[in-house]
């Protein structure tokens, strides 16, 4: 998962408030149910002693959202100040997770965080076509109309003014979709979109494909959603869902198989467990931080979030006299944000000592 949405925490001072709670709504009483999650999870917060100001942060955001449709999950980040991340989940939590600490609790959030990265839609036509921008839950959408006409044949040869009519035809499409192809390779340098999701008639869509630049076409899936102008949304969203879903899947496995690969040759771009993690930390090393089950393990923290070692003595030994105990599962994911490392929750192809590893951007200069 990228780091992006979860940068804006860097800065903000706790405590925070970390909310992760069951707010499915496919059942007769799903309201009342949800009054009931909400209270139980403010109470909760209250007995880790939150005071009155946060509590009511968190319980107008609980209260204050439409009701969602179907099964899922809430991630919830929350200060005094007011709401710092709020975000569906995939699947909902077994059981609420209420904590109250120094810094936020990523992990749920990026195991079960609907993965949204940046991507563009393209309904085209040989008339033009619809561009939309989705980028961190938001759309900026633009329609690009090509001036070429006639795009359809004349219905009789005789047709006064159009010369061949078929010909004509055939080359105002062309013509239009070269334009659509021009727009949409500028969208595609100014966003910088993961995925390129293409909808629209086979033949709109191919004669397109084959005028875009390879940069572009490779990272296009097409979409039998509609044709411009009647997509049907729900198919779309759905198939959508489903490749960001299994796309999800291809990325885990590629995280593992890299690690596995650079682990085993010793190349000092893997590193697994608290010390080998925390000194990659440090040196803003990291690439990847591949998180998995930390349990109740601790690291102490020195006068900077990613200033992270597994002992008071290794800090000490660095020059950092002010260290503070906190929970790894809280501090080393906060630390990857931080400079700008992607997380990534490891499911049973990695099982990585302490239940922490790293791919790395290079091998740092100081020993674990």
């Amino acid at each position: 998962m990228q780091p992006s949405r979860f940068r804006a925490l860097i800065d903000v001072p706790g405590p925070f408030a970390s909310v992760f709670v069951d707010d499915s709504h496919d059942t007769a009483d799903a309201a009342k149910q949800a009054e009931l999650r909400w209270r139980a999870v403010t109470e909760d917060l209250a007995s880790h002693g939150a005071d009155d100001q946060l509590v009511g942060v968190v319980t107008d955001a609980l209260t204050g959202a439409p009701a969602p449709v179907g099964r899922g999950g809430r991630a919830l980040i929350a200060t005094r100040d007011g709401v710092h991340l709020d975000q569906r989940l995939i699947r909902p939590p077994d059981a609420p997770i209420v904590r109250l600490s120094a810094l936020p609790y990523l992990v749920p959030a990026v195991v079960h965080g609907v993965d949204d990265p940046p991507y563009l839609t393209v309904a085209v036509d040989h008339s033009g076509a619809d561009i939309t921008v989705h980028r961190a839950g938001r759309t900026r959408a633009v329609s690009v109309e090509g001036d070429r006409y006639p795009v359809h044949k004349a219905s009789s040869a005789e047709s006064p003014g159009y010369g061949d009519p078929q010909r004509t035809a055939e080359n105002a499409r062309m013509k239009n979709v070269q334009e659509v192809a021009e727009d949409v390779t500028a969208t595609f340098e100014d966003a910088d979109p993961d995925v390129v999701f293409v909808v629209g008639e086979v033949r709109s869509r191919a004669d397109l494909l084959a005028l875009l630049p390879q940069r572009v076409t490779e990272k296009v899936v097409e979409v039998n959603a509609g044709a411009r102008g009647s997509v049907d949304a729900e198919a779309l969203a759905h198939d959508i869902d489903t490749h960001l879903r299994l796309r999800r899947v291809d990325v885990i496995d590629a995280a593992a198989q890299r690690f596995s690969a650079e682990i085993n040759r010793d190349s000092g771009l893997a590193t697994e467990g608290l010390d080998g993690v925390c000194a990659a930390l440090r040196e803003g090393a990291v690439e990847t931080l591949i998180i998995g089950d930390l349990g109740e393990a601790t690291v102490v923290m020195g006068d900077s979030a990613m200033t992270v070692a597994p002992t008071p003595e290794v800090l000490s030994e660095l020059g950092s006299a002010a260290t503070t105990t906190v929970r790894a599962d809280e501090a080393l994911p906060f630390a990857a944000v931080g400079i700008d490392a992607d997380l990534l929750g490891m499911d049973e192809r990695l099982s990585p000592r302490d239940g922490i590893a790293a791919i790395l951007r290079y091998a740092p200069r100081t020993p674990a």
